[in-house]
């Protein structure tokens, strides 16, 4: 496992607004995206150079929890809930593998949230699309391949999902809250911008106004970004995606095709904050688009290290041959 602790969070910017829980839950900001102005680099585009850390998100579910659905909540009544589910979190304490229904997993001190508080939370859910506050139903076609790799996920390496096989967690797995390793480091060059993920070490490089995307017939992991300014804001579009069967997805495991497109804003609220929009339209997988919103702060003072994933990973050989050593019996 790669080193799990960052460097403290940016100060959060005090908002006064309330939400409105029942539907698509409003982003609130302390100002309006335009109303402060980034520096700009000499070809003109806003300063997005650094290091940024959504680390502060992990606290807020992805979902509407079903007990607030339909109600009026105030900002302070939203904080405190999310305070409180931080809180009630970081109380469990890990009985070891003995007390665990599996292998278990890692005690909760080793994840960056543990040892973070939450920040810039101005809404009870990561998703604000669909109203419901709900991740779409898959189509029946993703329910069948789900189950099915479930069913055959260690028959082989090209069954198991690609995060465990080290090769990629897809966009919304490189983007958005994670356990650790949650600090993203952005370059700008002329025409460029690339986002450095700790996780895996993905590099997303992203053309600034550079047309169309590349022919149809290349399939990427990630897809094929295309970038563009729209004031303070920096909009992603991404096409091109490869098939992958068995992936994550939000809140599960989920296949990637070729009909995907993402959407993703980076807006400015002030010299600390990015507002964060992920779009995910993939018709042969949900039955209606999703979207999430979060903020990201500055954390200059991140490290990222070197996360050696295929050096370090003998969870495909051990899966593997655990399940040959089972089918022997």
């Amino acid at each position: 496992m790669a080193r799990t602790t960052g460097s403290s969070l940016a100060r959060f910017a005090v908002v006064a607004v309330a939400v409105l829980v029942g539907g698509s839950a409003a982003p609130a900001t302390a100002q309006e995206p335009d109303a402060w102005e980034p520096p700009r680099l000499a070809d003109g585009q806003p300063d997005i150079n650094g290091t940024w850390n959504n680390v502060g998100a992990a606290h807020i579910p992805l979902e509407l929890p079903d007990d607030i659905s339909g109600q009026d909540l105030s900002l302070a009544e939203i904080r405190d809930r999310v305070q409180a589910r931080s809180d009630s979190r970081k109380a469990v304490t890990w009985q070891g593998h003995e007390q665990s229904r599996g292998v278990g997993a890692y005690a909760n001190y080793w994840f960056d949230w543990f040892w973070k508080e939450p920040a810039g939370v101005d809404a009870p859910a990561l998703l604000i699309e669909p109203a419901s506050g709900k991740v779409p139903e898959m189509t029946p076609g993703a329910k069948e391949s789900v189950a099915w790799h479930r069913e055959h996920l260690h028959d082989s390496y090209a069954t198991m999902e690609t995060g465990d096989r080290c090769l990629s967690r897809g966009t919304y797995g490189i983007m958005m809250p994670t356990a650790y390793n949650n600090g993203k480091m952005f370059f700008q060059t002329p025409g460029h911008v690339v986002i450095l993920s700790e996780m895996i070490h993905n590099a997303r490089v992203i053309p600034i106004d550079a047309g169309p995307p590349v022919d149809p017939a290349i399939r990427l992991w990630n897809g094929d970004p295309r970038g563009r300014w729209e004031g303070n804001t920096l909009v992603v579009e991404s096409a091109n995606f490869k098939a992958v069967a068995n992936q994550r997805g939000p809140g599960s495991r989920a296949p990637q095709t070729e009909a995907r497109r993402v959407v993703e804003r980076f807006t400015f609220v002030d010299a600390d904050t990015l507002r964060y929009e992920l779009r995910v339209d993939d018709p042969e997988t949900y039955t209606a688009p999703w979207t999430v919103s979060f903020n990201y702060k500055r954390d200059d003072a991140y490290v990222q290290y070197e996360y050696a994933c295929h050096e370090g990973n003998y969870a495909v050989p051990n899966s593997l041959s655990g399940q040959r050593a089972q089918e022997k019996r």
